[in-house]
């Protein structure tokens, strides 16, 4: 796309439509890019392709309140034909060509499979056959009529049946177009594929009106060492079309498709019968695996290669359809380029894994990602971490070191007399820090890997990632209990002077020494500051415990009864089910018989702040050959700190 005058875009659709060429998606983008548009020049040589893409650029253009002047430079086949409906008014050169026919696929699988996609092809063809209706006025019998046998007209017949406006004087052929696509077309007459054969030096002026050009030099005008050229190009293209035909079959059946290649007599519909009946040799209805169809060029093998590497490795069902179950990594890698119509016969399974990774077409290495990254996810949710259960969830914007105001920093409010005016608070010196800091590893899948089939490189070791990132806040947080910081004040979290901290004998874990922990806690008080300090009554929700201590405060904490007291003596557990029992092997690595309380979750307790909100692991990838393969950078942005140490008490328990 390029602006023109004021208010004008030029567009040149001069290449296939979908994601091996022109998106939908990109195409939105770049037209909504060019601001306020109030005409479009669209000109067209395009062999088509994607019928979803080309509906989807047929919608955006018929939706957009601009003019749209279509001009057919060279051929405007199949969706490209669908597209040019789009037009208010549609040029067409006396030489250009335009084709229209009924949507095609590839299906494999049982009759049942065969007659949903026969269904979905017919519905696709209705999309296509309102299009034409809207433009031409013919009835949609007429147009079905026209699909049926693969219609091709010229300039002068395109105008006459309604497809195209008007008729503009011959141009020089466009651009030679290279797609694999026009080994496909089954009627083309000789004259449309002279006119293409021939490239012309430069794209046509942006003039919104038609100008005339030089009439095209004769269909039999070719040079000898033009047909020659032309019979090589032709060659090229049947050998890949046969290539493409075998897809993810190439590996099991080499010999046939060598075959099928040297036989120049061998067409690419040939070479497709030959192979069918070759895995018909040795297949019976029960179990020939379908393969995720496709419409058009519009290649569905990576969703195909995705389900079946997640059925492998336990993340998804298999799914009974997928013509790619069970296949190792190498043999996918290989599908993912051979369904695309990429050549990789003669490439060793080092080269033709690293094409896979790198190749424009191919997404096999981000689906190598997206399923790595999904482990990581898993394994971070699945990790048998205790700290999410009772600390403070908080999230930072960058970096810089913030201060956090706690639960006693607070005095009373002022009263405030009436016609005097409120004093501000000063909190500069009161807040405690809390800074982030960045934790992660990376892992790599290489090519090696693949060709190995080591599937533990996108479950186990990202999986196990996942669980270490969620263990490394776990780390933090105990440590914060277990080694406690200096507070902005210069005293230790845990201080006799704070009231928050028990020792000596006294501090076993009992009835009595719960007691003793809960009633400190309530009496918390504000800071002194010039002011009646406030009771702040925190109440214990948690009770922190080595592995060791869980079960005995459990029993003490949920009995209903005392320890020693007679079951009928009538004395109840003044303090059954005050807070809830987490034990916690990090505690029990400090110390045995040390354990802990903590306010109700979300109160000034030990806050764990996450980069912007962010609580889960953040897997950044990279692909190529710098890396042999694909790299996973997983990396948690996080910051543990202390808010007040009113929330929590320590008691070490001897």
């Amino acid at each position: 796309m390029r602006a023109m005058a004021r208010g004008s875009v030029e567009i040149l659709l001069y290449d296939e439509i979908g994601g091996w060429g022109i998106t939908a998606k990109q195409f939105a983008q770049d037209l909504a890019a060019c601001g306020d548009v109030s005409q479009i020049n669209l000109r067209i040589h395009s062999p088509g392709g994607d019928v979803f893409a080309g509906m989807a650029i047929y919608n955006t253009l018929k939706a957009h309140p601009a003019r749209v002047d279509v001009y057919i430079d060279g051929l405007a086949a199949s969706m490209a034909s669908v597209i040019a409906m789009a037009g208010d008014k549609v040029y067409m050169p006396t030489n250009a060509m335009m084709m229209i026919h009924k949507p095609w696929g590839a299906q494999g699988g049982d009759a049942d499979d065969m007659r949903r996609y026969a269904d979905l092809l017919d519905k696709v063809e209705g999309t296509l056959v309102q299009a034409y209706v809207s433009k031409t006025g013919k009835s949609a019998e007429e147009i079905h009529a026209l699909l049926k046998d693969e219609t091709w007209m010229d300039g002068s017949e395109a105008v006459a049946a309604g497809f195209a406006d008007q008729l503009i004087d011959p141009l020089v052929a466009a651009a030679q177009l290279k797609s694999k696509r026009m080994q496909e077309f089954e009627h083309m007459p000789p004259e449309a594929f002279n006119s293409l054969m021939n490239p012309r030096n430069q794209v046509p002026a942006p003039a919104p009106a038609p100008t005339p050009a030089p009439a095209p030099a004769p269909a039999n005008s070719l040079s000898a060492d033009q047909i020659r050229a032309q019979v090589i190009a032709e060659e090229g293209v049947r050998r890949t079309g046969i290539t493409a035909a075998f897809g993810s079959f190439a590996t099991d059946h080499s010999e046939l498709l060598q075959a099928c290649v040297a036989d120049m007599a061998c067409t690419v519909e040939s070479a497709r019968a030959q192979l069918l009946a070759k895995l018909g040799e040795q297949s019976t209805p029960s179990n020939i695996p379908g393969l995720h169809g496709h419409i058009s060029n519009g290649n569905l093998v990576g969703d195909s290669v995705r389900a079946s590497l997640e059925a492998r490795i336990g993340i998804a069902a298999i799914e009974a359809s997928n013509g790619l179950n069970h296949m190792s990594m190498r043999e996918l890698a290989r599908a993912s380029l051979t369904e695309r119509g990429i050549l990789v016969a003669t490439l060793n399974p080092m080269q033709m894994v690293g094409m896979a990774f790198t190749h424009g077409s191919s997404d096999f290495g981000q689906i190598l990602l997206d399923i790595a990254g999904k482990s990581v996810l898993t394994g971070w949710e699945e990790a048998p971490e205790t700290f999410q259960l009772w600390t403070k969830k908080g999230q930072l914007s960058d970096f810089k070191t913030s201060s956090r105001v706690g639960l006693g920093e607070f005095p009373s409010l002022r009263e405030v007399r009436p016609g005097a005016e409120y004093k501000h608070i000063t909190l500069s010196d009161r807040g405690e820090p809390i800074t982030l800091a960045t934790y992660g590893e990376l892992f790599s899948i290489t090519r090696q890997a693949i060709i190995n089939d080591d599937l533990s490189l996108l479950s186990d070791v990202p999986y196990k990632m996942g669980q270490a990132a969620r263990a490394t806040i776990g780390d933090l947080v105990y440590a914060v209990l277990t080694s406690p910081p200096k507070m902005r004040d210069g005293k230790s979290l845990f201080d006799a002077s704070r009231k928050n901290n028990a020792a000596g004998p006294a501090s076993e874990l009992s009835i009595a020494s719960l007691i003793a922990g809960k009633t400190a806690m309530a009496s918390q008080k504000t800071q002194v500051d010039g002011g009646k300090p406030r009771t702040l009554n925190i109440r214990p929700a948690y009770v922190l415990t080595p592995v060791a201590l869980e079960d005995k405060a459990n029993q003490i904490i949920n009995s209903a009864s005392v320890p020693g007291a007679d079951a009928n003596s009538g004395i109840i557990n003044p303090i059954r089910g005050f807070a809830k029992v987490i034990g916690e092997p990090r505690l029990d690595d400090a110390s045995a018989t040390a354990w802990y309380m903590a306010a109700k979750q979300g109160s000034d307790t030990i806050e764990v702040a996450y980069l912007n909100g962010i609580d889960t692991p953040y897997v950044e990838q990279q692909n190529g050959f710098s890396v042999d393969g694909v790299a996973s950078k997983v990396r948690i942005d996080a910051g543990v700190a202390p808010a007040d140490f009113r929330g929590l008490y320590s008691a070490a328990g001897k």
